[in-house]
């Protein structure tokens, strides 16, 4: 499994109802509300065979509400 972190930006007035959503769909390690530019941050872990952005767009980015997100993708560095 490969982690990647996921700044989300919500349409005004739909951060809560994102963040539902999203917990329902049980593919988040972790998620958490922020503040500054993005509303929620989640952890996610992405199947090793899996391609990362087919796969953040197929089990998230059609959630309703959702207006921007950002991807870090993480790597073993020690």
């Amino acid at each position: 499994m490969r982690c990647v972190f996921i700044n989300i930006r919500c349409k005004p007035g739909h951060s809560y109802r994102v963040a539902e959503d999203i917990a329902l769909r049980e593919i988040h390690s972790e998620l958490h509300s922020t503040s500054g530019p993005f509303d929620l941050l989640m952890k996610l872990y992405v199947p090793e065979d899996a391609d990362i952005g087919k796969y953040i767009n197929d089990n998230l980015l059609d959630v309703d509400g959702i207006e921007r997100t950002e991807t870090t993708l993480t790597f073993k560095a020690f």
